[in-house]
């Protein structure tokens, strides 16, 4: 088994790893992930007894209990690319000594669940509801940079929706990953459940545009209409292909829950979207500690 190279596990003089400034003992097995580092408050509050409080750059965490459950809560920042580093760490501070950069002999699987907002694209979605990812699309490239990814997608939807698309060939090809079956059904009841779009960027991945014209206009509306065996894409964010897939590859349990502010198909906005999001959090927090 190989050791990574110290530029490849990085930890900090004081024993914790690189960005996340998280040592093994400060991590629960259940973690809850938010892209705003200030969203990490609004889930501890929930807490007593915190246990562990860390902030580095976008990075902030808590460690604490809920009903005498212990969970971490641990902002990401925006982007594919913040979730690889969070996933790789999380992963590393459950799977390996970080003194000796040895994996441990007996892997140690965690529930890993975002908490995120999100646009809608379906135009029968409200605003102020609750989207359950079943399955991410990812518009990016992150997971095509790792071998095993062949063997995590789900293919059918993946064939399927390269067959409907009429895709770019120009553009990283769309890859669909399925989150955990036992979360999903922990999370389905109140929810909306559909496919997720994780977009590379906020404007024009996800068919913004102000100034710059977008290479398909159409996206949305191929989005929109795209259906295979019952599933449908529901909603637009930027981190839950790569929490799903690496999740997958690593053999953790992974789901993703959105709160919707936004309706892309009819245009309303939530003039509500902290209390949703609340909402949200007591909900996800009830079902994973009741």
């Amino acid at each position: 088994m190989s050791v990574p190279a110290q530029p490849d596990l990085m930890v900090n003089n004081n024993g914790s790893i690189y960005h996340i400034a998280m040592k093994p003992e400060d991590l629960a097995d259940i973690v809850i992930v938010v892209g705003d580092p200030q969203r990490v408050y609004e889930i501890s509050e929930h807490f007593t007894g915190i246990d562990h409080a860390a902030s580095n750059r976008e990075f902030n965490s808590q460690t604490g209990y809920y009903h005498g459950k212990r969970i971490t809560a641990l902002s990401t920042g925006i982007g594919t690319d913040n979730c690889d580093i969070v996933m790789h760490e999380l992963d590393a501070l459950a799977n390996f000594d970080l003194q000796t950069r040895v994996q441990k002999p007996v892997q140690r699987s965690l529930t890993i669940i975002r908490l995120g907002t999100s646009g809608a694209i379906q135009a029968d979605i409200p605003v102020n509801s609750l989207v359950l990812s079943t399955h991410a699309v990812g518009l990016d490239n992150l997971l095509h940079f790792y071998k095993g990814m062949p063997g995590i997608i789900d293919r059918e939807l993946t064939d399927a929706f390269s067959a409907y698309s009429n895709w770019p060939a120009d553009q990283s090809k769309p890859y669909f990953v399925k989150g955990s079956d036992r979360l999903i059904e922990l999370f389905r009841p109140g929810t909306v459940a559909g496919i997720t779009v994780t977009a590379p960027g906020f404007y024009g991945p996800q068919g913004r545009f102000l100034r710059l014209p977008l290479t398909d206009p159409d996206m949305i509306q191929k989005l929109q209409e795209f259906r295979h065996d019952g599933h449908r894409i529901t909603n637009f964010e930027m981190e839950t292909s790569a929490i799903y897939g690496l999740g997958a590859l690593m053999g953790h349990e992974t789901a993703t829950v959105c709160a919707i502010i936004a309706n892309r198909a009819n245009g309303n906005y939530s003039q509500e979207h902290k209390t949703v999001i609340n909402q949200m959090i007591t909900m996800v927090l009830d079902r994973i500690a009741p």
